[in-house]
């Protein structure tokens, strides 16, 4: 199915089923195991797969959108599924299955496996294991705060009729889990948490914040472990941030769970804060210090002997413990990467704080209330958290400022008297001192009162100890050097207060007071603004002063200052206005003439009549007089031309009037005369682009103001509280005040008939003459010189404006006529009409809505004409030549744009509505899940949903005859002569594709006659890179029956040699060649009987069909077949003319490329291939030209799966999930689930295959698959292949011609001659390389040993020479052939390994550097995914060399070689290694002494990879249902999952008793790193450094911790730095890793005996931030007695360990 309709029906499926009120698994149930079943065969992919589709991403986004519907009986079953998947040294393994667990597990009853999880998570060492656990659990937790949702009744009570076929229902047996009381959820300890699971989670919290100390790549442990998961596992959906996830896991495991400390009293510091003492919320001491802190609860110091918890709430404690213990990082000057993760973690801690808040306060929360949040728990959690905002919201990384003023926001609304003090405590200082001497911290002050302003209750600001005056001051910013405004003073009359609250009535004599100065206030605002202008940057050609930064600030304070005018009262008001008027008619600036437009905006936008009152009378006489005087009368069109000087008065005035013009179309009635004369004025009299251009923009402006709807006010109350006495005596009580939708009353502009009328008059008396004008410019004879394009330019300029201001004045109607033509000419192909959708337009507010009306047939009429005589100059200008055409060809453009596009309302104008809704609501947001608004937000919600309707009435427009002419035109245009002019019409076709139906279809003729021989260079250019917009590249290759000829033209194109036509060529054919799918009609044959009753279902529903239903099904049925049968006839067509092409000799190589490509995409699954097809892809695999070769040989695999997909597949359904059932594949049911007989099949691996017993007996192993952690239901076994019949031959027969193709070459000694020379050809790579054996493994796959006689000869020869680049074309060769042998008949196996056994000792004695890292590779490939027994010739070689190879030999290059070749086979083994790990390590412990380093660097490699497959879980039986129980049930110290490293327990206590003597026998001096105690030293931390590194890295606890002395020890020497680096690395990384809870107090007291038992003090000195570094990553895992062990060894040392970790 093509991506895009999966793309739109994963979505609509999500929107379907997002709200969990509407729709739960009561109502519905869906089947898990088809999805499952797709995930999992598309997730991996073969060495021979190289398309990589999206399927995995939207099966897992479907599955994690819908896995609430899944039924919880399915548990079980799923668990059965996933789990056996899991194989601990293969790290893809344990993410997939971790994948499938937390996406399709039912989160809803989670008790059964939740600990498992966790069990699961403590053994695996994986930054992306982490990050997806951590998003499950926190999901997890805000379900289960409500305890009803995991009551196991609910599971007997859900219907259970979703089952998928051969899906059963284990029920295991969970008494543990039940209870004899009522279900009271999952509550543990802490939250749904275990104590010993909650502090793993914070452990994990802790390091998530990637905080460097000491141990600087600690934390890099994890991501390099990462680094064994292939590319596949990022092709699922990506787990939300860890840091939000943590957040999440904190809050809603929050409850007053335990007993309380007394509360803390700490004060906030009045400006910097200081240590954590002071600041930090500290139980008994108030000056205390972190350990008086850590040690409180324990009662250290204190006179509690119950432990007790800050606000009687655990999970608080914790969060209050990990932010002292980070606190030091919040500042700016230690600050960092990990700042803005600390900043977006407690900003994410409150935002779901208060969500949960606010929730629990609704009388339908279902959480226990004594589970709830309490005033305490929120009071200390403000106290926590207030200290390192303060400290951090004067950073300068923006991103950590954001952050922080989101956090003081939400924390405004918990408890505002806590932090609003503080807040104005600093920002006083910051605006009064600051202002020149730290611009940032300045403007970050401003920002954070602005963010908390409106949760400032006046009683609460009247308490803060600041001066408060009026006026505002003009800032710098540093980062941008822009102004930006900052308060300087307060209104008067606010004294310092006390501690208490002041009376409601004392609150009201100081507001009215401190009012009285208001007036004062925003006159000295007003002036700051206008100085703000005034400081602009002169403005550009485009009209703006300065860059998008300027813009954006004007924007700004236009917006506050509109704010302000609309909540004046009238005297206020006036005096604002008469402000604005005196400084706009007093003043001239050119460069704030975009400015001082949206200032007056912002006061007629408050009361548009008596602003153009005042300002209309003023502008008339002002235009007027610069008219008569010479303004504008420059004759200039350049669209790039700067404003004269001269004009600025005109411009400044028109910008006035423009924004005078702003809101209410009725004021502007009385001045109708006058409004006309000027319109006619300005047209007669302006000629500068600029002064036309402004004179357009305000007819624009009135015309939108008349015709419009929209609202009329945005006040912060309803009109009829506006006017009310209540409001005017006590409007003070209404600030802030919120509403309900439902009590909001809006004012709309709907325009009247005396609008409508004026309309038409303007149209009538201005724009109709200038149409006219217009026409006459066209007549025959008129001289086309500068003046007659400065008349076109101005007169249509006002034209344009005109039309471009009634978008909503006449409603569009399309006749049934209209539509039935438009549907025969639509871009959907192969569709009858009835299946072609239509959009029922909406009422949207327009106007004149009946065609009947006159006046809406004047409106239609006369837009028509204007349509027409854009066509008239469209081909006028066409035929006129380039001299004094550019500019008008530009705004004929513009033109066209807006007669076809400017109707409701553009996709871009919709966009922008819903952008400001969205950031005004994130501005107004107090925590999530709000129901109350201010009113100006749904003001600006009625302006978007206003906007969505005119934007779903120009989604579907009418295109007729006209409108195809200007499409034709604007196709013309698009490949003119002049670039300019072709990007803007590229970019309208682009538009005018997306919004009427059928363009592209009717442009593709006339931009492929654009191609052909004899076009000009330009015009050809601009058709190419027409057709390289997406809009038409992917819809014509999309579409097989159109792509035919696309592609024909494309290699048409060779005829133009110029260099920059090729480069469009390659440029379209690499945009069409990304957009080829491989073309499939295999959906159509799948059988889905789901589908089948769910259309029963539906018909059951549906009132009685009628006969006329029934013909339009049979129709579409037809209409679908014939559609299938054109696409097959074009696809063999184009096959064809591809094959014709490529053939051809004149071809040139860059289109042959392209041909090979565009063969390699047509390639197809479902249809047999042509033997022609086959035969040119082969042949093209020893072409000359890399690239060539290259996508022919992944041709060549692509063929050979699907040949073999072909005929093995044995429904449709396999086909389309490319899924081969082999004839030799056996599953075989597991009947022992013993670990035993786990390991005796492993053992199995060693013993060489019995060929007479496998032919009969399924013996053959080659991927473990499960018994790891379970054994799954059955195990894939192979039979031996038949000793002398083909397994596979014959293939499908309809492949024949293809296979006889493929053989006929492969025969040919020559086919292999000519790949060898390419194969052998120098070049950068070291290894072999997969795409040439892969095509060599396919070759034999089909045709088995048939040409192995041919390539005998040819390998032979290319083994005798030793030149590397030669090795790697016979390494290619052997490893293609080898693999593709799996399934030949054994006597052809037989005969092959015959031949190729002598060629190993040619192999093992090279004696070059060059070609072992090519050899190695080959063993690589040769053992991927087999069961050794396969190769057992070569399994004896290798373990033949390394039983017998002299370690101590003089040749370092043999034994490097022997082991070289054997790390390929027992890393490509992997578990499968079991059997021969004890008699390795024997053979290696035994020459631990070897004087080679390298040989020791190996010797490490292997001690760590046994160390890993040995890793075995330790369930009592290997079956899902008793791992899950016992991880359950047994006590957290039981190691179930194995984790314990005691496989090398004895060999580590041996090296402990050997280190001792082994340091006596020390060399001395320079010879030091030759002795035994330096070479194992060095040996040892090389191996437990790979452990720490990898997925197992918890076992190397138990090697660490019995060496840890002489690790210690290690450090000391001074004659042997790497042996001293390596050690000291060694113990810094390991602290990155979450140690064992029973290793944490060995370790520490290890640590502990070197700090006070070494006589060095120098290595003291290196251990002790050990001490420190291990406390901070492992804090939460260390147990209280131990701590306060900790905290006085950390008090012994005083002042020299401060800060040592720094």
């Amino acid at each position: 199915m093509p991506n895009h309709i999966l793309a739109a029906c994963a979505d609509g499926l999500q929107v379907m089923s997002r709200s969990k009120k509407k729709l739960s698994i009561e109502d519905v149930r869906l089947p898990w195991m088809p999805m499952y079943k797709i995930l999992s065969k598309d997730l991996f992919l073969t060495r021979r797969q190289y398309e990589i589709s999206q399927t995995s991403w939207y099966m897992g986004y479907i599955a994690e959108n819908v896995s609430r519907f899944f039924h919880p009986a399915a548990i079980d079953e799923m668990l059965s599924t996933f789990l056996p998947m899991m194989n601990g040294p293969n790290l893809n393994s344990i993410l997939a299955s971790q994948y499938y667990m937390l996406t399709f597990l039912p989160l809803s009853h989670p008790q059964s496996y939740l600990p498992m999880l966790f069990r699961v998570w403590e053994s695996v060492n994986s930054y992306m294991f982490d990050d997806r656990m951590l998003q499950f659990l926190s999901k997890l937790v805000e379900m289960h705060v409500d305890p009803t949702v995991s009551d196991p009744q609910r599971i007997e009570e859900i219907p259970d009729d979703a089952r998928s076929e051969g899906e059963g229902r284990p029920e295991w047996p969970k008494n543990d889990l039940e209870t004899r009381w009522r279900w009271s959820g999952l509550f543990s300890d802490i939250g749904i948490f275990s104590e010993t699971e909650w502090n793993y989670i914070m452990t994990k919290c802790m390091a998530s914040m990637e905080i460097p100390l000491a141990d600087s790549g600690s934390l890099t442990t994890g991501p390099n472990a990462d680094g064994q998961a292939t590319f596949e596992m990022n092709r699922l959906p990506k787990p939300s941030w860890r840091i939000a996830s943590l957040a999440r896991i904190v809050v809603y495991s929050m409850a007053p769970d335990s007993m309380p400390s007394p509360s803390s009293n700490a004060p906030t510091p009045l400006f910097t804060p200081l240590a954590s003492g002071a600041s930090t919320p500290l139980p008994h001491h108030q000056n205390g210090g972190l350990g008086d802190y850590l040690s409180a609860p324990l009662g250290k110091g204190g006179r509690l002997k119950t432990k007790t918890y800050l606000a009687g709430c655990k999970a608080l404690d914790s969060l209050v413990k990990l932010i002292a213990s980070t606190e030091s990082f919040f500042h700016p000057t230690n600050s960092g990467s990990w700042t803005s993760d600390l900043s977006a973690f407690i900003k994410y801690i409150v935002y779901d704080f208060n969500k949960r808040w606010y929730e629990e306060q609704q009388p339908d929360c279902k959480t226990p209330t004594h589970r709830r949040l309490t005033r305490e728990i929120k009071r200390e959690l403000v106290k926590c958290l207030r200290t390192v905002t303060l400290l951090a919201m004067f950073s300068q990384d923006t991103a950590t400022v954001s952050n922080i003023q989101s956090c003081m926001k939400s924390m405004s609304i918990m408890e505002p008297d806590l932090i609003l003090h503080p807040i104005l405590e600093r920002a006083v200082p910051a605006l009064e001192a600051l202002v020149e001497n730290d611009p940032p911290k300045t403007f970050c002050t401003t920002s954070f009162i602005s963010e908390v302003a409106q949760y400032i209750k006046f009683g609460e600001l009247a308490t803060a100890d600041v001066p408060l005056g009026d006026g505002v001051d003009v800032i710098q910013r540093k980062s941008t050097d822009l102004p930006a405004l900052g308060i300087e003073h307060f209104p008067d009359g606010v004294e310092q207060g006390s501690e208490e609250q002041l009376s409601k009535e004392d609150e009201d004599v100081i507001l009215r007071d401190s009012a009285g100065s208001f007036a004062d206030w925003v006159a000295a605002f007003l002036r700051r603004v206008i100085l703000l202008f005034e400081n602009l940057p002169e403005e550009g050609p485009n009209g703006s002063a300065g860059g998008a930064t300027e813009v954006q600030l004007v924007d700004a304070v236009s917006g506050t200052f509109s704010q302000i005018c609309v909540h004046l009262s009238e005297p206020l008001y006036d005096m604002v206005l008469g402000l604005v008027f005196d400084y706009a008619t007093q003043n001239v600036r050119s460069n704030a003439v975009r400015a001082i437009h949206q200032l007056v905006e912002c006061v007629a936008n408050a009361n548009p009549a008596k602003t153009l009152d005042r300002f209309l009378p003023f502008c008339e006489r002002s235009i007027q007089t610069e008219l008569e005087h010479g303004a504008s009368s420059i004759r200039i069109t350049s669209q790039g031309s700067t404003p004269l000087p001269s004009d600025a008065t005109l411009h400044w005035n028109l910008a006035i009037l423009r924004g005078a013009m702003y809101n209410d179309g009725r004021v502007t009635l009385k001045y109708s005369d006058r409004l006309i004369a000027l319109f006619q004025l300005l047209n007669e009299k302006t000629f500068s682009k600029r002064g036309y251009s402004s004179s357009g923009k305000l007819l624009s402006s009135t015309l939108l103001t008349l015709s419009h709807t929209y609202p009329l006010e945005n006040k912060f109350v309803n009109p009829d509280e506006w006017s009310s006495e209540e409001f005017k005596s006590n409007h003070h009580t209404y600030w802030g005040k919120l509403y309900r939708p439902e009590d909001v009353k809006l004012s709309w502009h709907v325009p009247t008939d005396a609008e409508i009328d004026f309309i038409l008059r303007i149209f009538r008396e201005v724009v109709e003459p200038i149409l006219d004008k217009l026409h006459g410019l066209l007549e025959p004879g008129i001289v086309r010189d500068a003046v007659w394009r400065n008349d076109f330019c101005r007169h249509l300029c006002f034209v344009r404006n005109a039309f471009s201001g009634i978008p909503t004045l006449a409603k569009e109607v399309i006749t049934s006529e209209e539509l039935q033509a438009a549907m025969e000419s639509s871009d959907i192909l192969f569709e009858i009409p009835e299946m072609i959708a239509t959009i029922e337009p909406l009422n949207s507010g327009f106007a004149l809505s009946d065609p009947a009306d006159p006046r809406h047939q004047y409106v239609t009429g006369l837009r028509r004409k204007f349509g027409q005589f854009l066509h008239e100059a469209s081909a006028s200008l066409q035929q006129q030549g380039e001299e004094n055409t550019v500019d008008a060809v530009h705004g004929l453009l513009r033109s066209i744009r807006t007669f076809l596009l400017e109707y409701g309302d553009s996709r871009d104008s919709y966009y922008l509505q819903s952008d400001r809704y969205q950031n005004e609501l994130n501005i107004a947001r107090h925590y999530a899940g709000q129901k109350v608004w201010p009113r100006a937000l749904y003001v600006r919600r009625a302006r978007l949903y206003h906007a969505a309707r005119l934007r779903w009435n120009s989604i579907e427009r009418r295109r007729g005859p006209l409108e195809d002419q200007l499409v034709d035109d604007v196709t013309q245009w698009s490949m003119w002569t002049f670039a300019t002019v072709r990007e803007t019409s590229q970019a309208l076709l682009e538009s005018l594709c997306n919004t009427f139906d059928g363009v592209r279809r009717r442009c593709l003729p006339a931009l492929y006659k654009a191609l052909e021989p004899g076009t000009e260079d330009d015009r050809m250019k601009g058709a190419l890179w027409t057709l390289n917009l997406s809009v038409f590249s992917k819809y014509a290759i999309g579409e097989p029956t159109l792509a035919t000829e696309l592609i024909k033209k494309l290699f048409k194109c060779q005829h133009n040699e110029k260099a920059s036509i090729q480069d469009c060529v390659a440029s379209l054919a690499e945009t069409c060649l990304s957009s080829m799918a491989e073309p499939s009609h295999i959906v159509y044959e799948v059988e889905n009987s789901d589908l089948d009753s769910a259309l029963i279902e539906l018909r059951a529903l549906v009132p009685s069909q009628t006969s006329q239903d029934d013909g339009i099904t049979a129709k579409c049925k037809t209409q679908r077949i014939a559609h299938i049968s054109a696409v097959d006839q074009a696809l063999s067509n184009t096959t064809d003319m591809l094959l014709e092409i490529a053939d051809d000799a004149k071809t040139h190589w860059r289109y042959s490329i392209v041909a090979v490509r565009c063969l390699r995409s047509l390639l197809r699954r479902d249809a047999p291939l042509k033997s022609a097809h086959v035969r040119y892809l082969l042949e093209m695999t020893h072409d000359s030209n890399a690239s060539m070769r290259y996508y022919s040989q992944r041709a060549v695999m692509k063929i050979s799966r699907f040949i073999k997909l072909r005929s093995l597949a044995h429904s449709p359904i396999d086909v389309a999930l490319e899924q081969n059932h082999n004839p030799l594949r056996r599953k075989v049911p597991v009947k022992d689930h013993t670990r035993e007989y786990s390991e005796r099949l492993l053992g199995e691996y060693r013993k060489p295959v019995d060929l007479k017993r496998a032919h009969q007996e399924p013996l053959i192993r080659d991927k473990v698959g499960s018994g790891w952690v379970i054994w799954g239901k059955s195990v894939d076994y192979f039979l031996a292949p038949h000793p002398s019949k083909s397994t596979f031959q014959p293939w499908d027969a309809d492949s024949e011609s293809a296979v006889s193709a493929i053989r006929e070459l492969a025969k040919d000694a020559s086919f292999w001659k000519g790949l060898s020379t390419h194969y052998s050809m120098e070049n950068t790579s070291d290894v072999i390389l997969q795409d040439n054996l892969c095509c060599v493994k396919s070759i034999f796959q089909l045709l088995d040993d048939e040409p192995l006689e041919v390539l005998k000869p040819i390998v032979e020869e290319l083994l005798a020479d030793k030149d590397k680049n030669k090795q790697r074309a016979a390494a290619e060769f052997l490893a293609g052939a080898i693999s593709g042998s799996k399934h030949w008949p054994m006597d052809a196996q037989v005969k092959l390994w015959k031949w190729f056994t002598p060629h190993m000792k040619t192999i093992f004695s090279q004696k070059s550097n060059e070609s072992l890292s090519v050899w190695s590779s080959f063993f690589e490939h040769v053992f991927y995914n087999k069961d050794p027994r396969r190769l057992q010739p070569i399994v004896d070689h290798i373990m033949e060399a390394f039983n017998t190879v002299d370690f101590n030999g003089e040749s370092t290059f043999e034994i490097i070689q022997v082991l070289c070749f054997f790390r390929a086979f027992y890393e490509q083994l992997g578990v499968k290694f079991s059997p021969w790990v004890d008699d390795v390590l024997k053979r290696c412990w035994a020459e631990l002494k070897c004087e080679h380093e390298d040989v020791l660097a190996y010797f490490s490699e292997i001690l760590a990879f046994c160390g890993k497959i040995t890793w075995r879980p330790n369930p009592s039986l290997l079956t899902a249902e008793t791992f899950v129980r016992e991880c359950r049930i047994l006590p957290p110290s039981a190691d179930i999952m194995g984790i314990r490293g005691v496989f090398y327990e004895e060999r580590v206590q041996e090296l402990v008793k050997q280190f001792p003597e082994w340091r006596k026998e020390r060399l001395p001096g320079v010879r030091a790193f030759q002795s035994t105690y330096d070479r194992i030293g060095v040996l040892v931390c090389k191996w437990l450094f790979q452990l720490v590194h990898d997925t197992n890295a918890v076992s190397a606890f138990d090697c660490i911790l019995p060496l840890m002395p002489e690790l210690v020890r290690f450090t000391e020497v001074n004659d042997n730095d790497e042996l001293a680096y390596r050690a000291k690395l060694l113990m810094v990384r390991m602290c990155g890793v979450i140690v064992p809870r029973q290793f944490v107090e060995p370790l520490l007291d290890r640590i502990f005996s070197a700090i006070t038992t070494f006589p060095s003090w120098k290595v003291r000195l290196k251990i002790l931030p050990l001490v420190q570094v291990f406390y901070f990553r492992q804090s939460f895992l260390i147990h209280d007695v131990k701590l306060v062990e900790l905290i006085e060894v950390r008090t012994g040392w005083g002042e020299r360990t401060v800060g040592v970790i720094l």
